[in-house]
């Protein structure tokens, strides 16, 4: 008889045992899949170089506010700059498996974009070190677009972050990385 409730079903594949998991690629678990800050001693001190870029777009009328200067808390651009370099400088505070790094620049600029009503943050870190600069640079695009909304929430509690990425980095054993475009 053909009844497909009577077919042989076959065991599920059986598990790892605890003692040798599956090596991760995700470089901050060790073998036992604990958690750590990945050793980088081993590694050589090159020139590193991190992209990232961010946008926060909000009302017309909070737009022009921001544009003009004539915001409440003060001039959110400049603001917002030295708070997205204080970001960078204090990612290792902030994400904890980042290492410390002698972040030896940090340049930060914003577009605006009246037709969109937005604000765009980039941010270019750079270090010479054995470790990227890509969680700083996108740590201080975070913080600098999170100021711009800090000082303007008062008259637009609905503005929207978005398109937060890294652009590029370069440096170190694993080469250069780029988005198009």
């Amino acid at each position: 008889m053909n009844d497909p409730q009577s077919a042989q079903v076959s065991a599920p594949p059986a598990a790892p045992s605890p003692a040798s998991p599956p090596a991760s690629p995700l470089t901050h678990f060790d073998a036992q899949g604990q958690a750590h800050m990945v050793d980088v001693a081993a590694k050589d001190v090159t020139h590193r170089v991190a992209r990232a870029s961010g946008t926060i777009t909000m009302k017309p009328e909070t737009f022009a506010l921001v544009a003009e200067g004539r915001a409440k808390k003060g001039d959110v651009i400049a603001i917002a700059r030295i708070a997205a370099i204080q970001g960078a400088k204090r990612t290792a505070d902030l994400i904890p498996l980042c290492h410390p790094l002698p972040i030896t620049r940090v340049a930060v600029d914003f577009e605006l974009d009246e037709a969109r009503a937005q604000v765009r943050c980039s941010a270019q870190v750079e270090t010479l070190g054995r470790t990227g600069v890509e969680m700083e640079a996108l740590t201080a695009v975070q913080v600098g677009l999170l100021t711009v909304y800090d000082m303007c929430k008062a008259v637009d509690r609905g503005m929207v972050m978005g398109d937060i990425r890294l652009l590029e980095k370069r440096g170190g054993k694993s080469g250069d990385w780029g988005v198009a475009g």
